[in-house]
């Protein structure tokens, strides 16, 4: 019966769905499933190691004749070949274009470990715990200057409220194992009023 209430649904292929479920408060659902014509908003996970499901990319532009909210939640990009920008360009050529508000920062070793808004430019550091928010340096401000750019000029006409509506798709980084974008993909989850 929450499901009905509440109808947030993950969409996609992935050994972390339950740990991504349980972090998001979401139910785990399949493209074709008769429910999705009832959801109030759904995540789709996009790997950057092994794709897109294909029956996502088969059945989206029918479902997306529903203006359903959708989010796209990019993994599996912290050791391979395609990085976070990279994956977001072809989740934009297999389904449709999305929108990055968030850039991953990479610790000295590599790895992931915070994010830049490019809305405040404030940096969260998720390689502490708790993570931190902390205001970037003027260094960060010039390498996302062009990216901050794109992203106003999308959001121009109406803001994140074109998410709420259908019309446009955020695509977050997210790591479970140290929690990175999962507070990212709460704020834009909590855009979208529930059921009572």
């Amino acid at each position: 019966m929450a499901d009905l209430i509440n109808a947030r649904y993950l969409l996609g292929i992935s050994p972390e769905n339950e740990g991504i479920c349980q972090a998001l408060g979401l139910t785990a659902a399949n493209i074709d499933d008769p429910l999705l014509i009832t959801a109030d908003v759904v995540v789709v996970i996009a790997s950057a190691k092994t794709g897109i499901d294909p029956k996502i990319v088969s059945q989206w532009h029918t479902f997306r004749d529903l203006y359903v909210p959708a989010i796209v939640a990019i993994i599996d990009f912290q050791d391979g070949d395609v990085d976070f920008e990279d994956m977001s360009a072809i989740v934009g050529k297999m389904l449709e274009p999305v929108l990055t508000p968030y850039l991953v920062l990479h610790a000295e070793n590599g790895n992931p470990t915070a994010l830049i808004n490019l809305e405040s430019q404030m940096i969260t550091d998720y390689s502490l715990a708790p993570s931190v928010i902390k205001d970037s340096d003027s260094e960060h401000k010039e390498l996302i200057s062009e990216f901050r750019s794109e992203l106003q000029e999308a959001l121009i006409e109406g803001g994140w409220e074109q998410f709420a509506a259908g019309l446009v798709i955020p695509a977050i980084p997210l790591i479970l194992s140290n929690k990175l974008g999962i507070n990212e993909i709460q704020k834009f989850l909590d855009l979208i009023p529930t059921r009572s």
